[in-house]
């Protein structure tokens, strides 16, 4: 199935994969900042308050132009989030897992109770944090974060002492094994406790390969209940889209490491295959 996804230039699997990621946001923002006009804005301290760290997660992956779609009948129910008159937010993402990716083969198996480890970086902020996120069930997730002064690729007393606490494994086992890279959108329901993002321009990098989920929007609900009344859930739905069990660490190293199971993530790679199709 893996030898159908066209990504550019040609993927060849699995004995060569010849990459370069170049990100180019600049179709997608032309598209989608003129829709986010119409927004009333909220700063990243007006944002505390729904940090929402303990939560339900929904997902859904849809086109870009499916977002354009409903993005003007959602601004008078969410505000956007908007940094130094920003309104599109670059993030990148190094994911550590065991030599023998136990983390994502938990979650290829279908385990409940599963963790992913992360060290993000806010590129337009500066901001670096050493995250845990924990998948308690099917819909709820804690998010344990650390505030590191740069970007973690090796743990220190401090961060291994942290991230101890939370999972039930070896810190000392785990080693970096993925990069990824988007530009975020981040909707605030005005009335409800309730964020919606939006993730576009994905890439995914290991070693010295590469590739871009062209044209395709991971969107998150997160809640802090279950709310299908939801103006985003609604409209999204109005695109004849549904919640979709999508994680981007596990869908980036099924694409990159050929020798890792996949076929519990199939229906998911030939949907983004066929949105990337679209977006050609």
């Amino acid at each position: 199935m893996l030898q159908q996804l066209r990504y550019q230039p040609t993927l060849i699997w699995p004995n060569e994969l010849t990459l370069a990621y170049e990100p180019d946001c600049t179709e997608p923002q032309a598209l989608i900042q003129p829709r986010l006009a119409g927004f009333r804005s909220i700063s990243l301290q007006q944002m505390d308050s729904v940090a929402l760290l303990n939560r339900t997660d929904s997902k859904y992956v849809c086109s870009i132009q499916q977002l354009a779609a409903i993005l003007p009948d959602l601004a008078a129910d969410y505000r956007v989030l908007e940094i130094a008159g920003r309104r599109m937010h670059r993030y990148h993402t190094l994911y550590f897992d065991t030599a023998d990716f136990a983390l994502y083969r938990r979650h290829h198996a279908g385990g409940r109770n599963r963790y992913k480890v992360r060290s993000r970086t806010y590129l337009d902020t500066q901001n670096y944090f050493l995250e845990v996120k924990h998948k308690v069930n099917k819909y709820r997730t804690i998010k344990h974060r650390l505030a590191t002064p740069y970007a973690v690729e090796t743990f220190t007393a401090a961060s291994s002492s942290f991230l101890q606490r939370i999972v039930p494994f070896e810190v000392s086992l785990l080693q970096p094994t993925l990069t990824n890279n988007f530009s975020r959108i981040t909707l605030v329901n005005i009335a409800e406790q309730e964020r919606v993002t939006l993730d576009i321009g994905i890439g995914f990098q290991a070693d010295s390969h590469s590739v871009e989920l062209t044209g395709v929007v991971i969107a998150e609900v997160k809640q802090a209940g279950i709310n299908r009344g939801s103006p985003f859930i609604q409209g999204i739905r109005g695109q004849h889209l549904h919640t979709i069990g999508m994680s981007k660490y596990c869908s980036g190293a099924a694409l990159l490491y050929p020798d890792l199971p996949r076929n519990s993530f199939k229906p998911t790679l030939r949907y983004l295959n066929t949105l990337m199709e679209y977006a050609q």
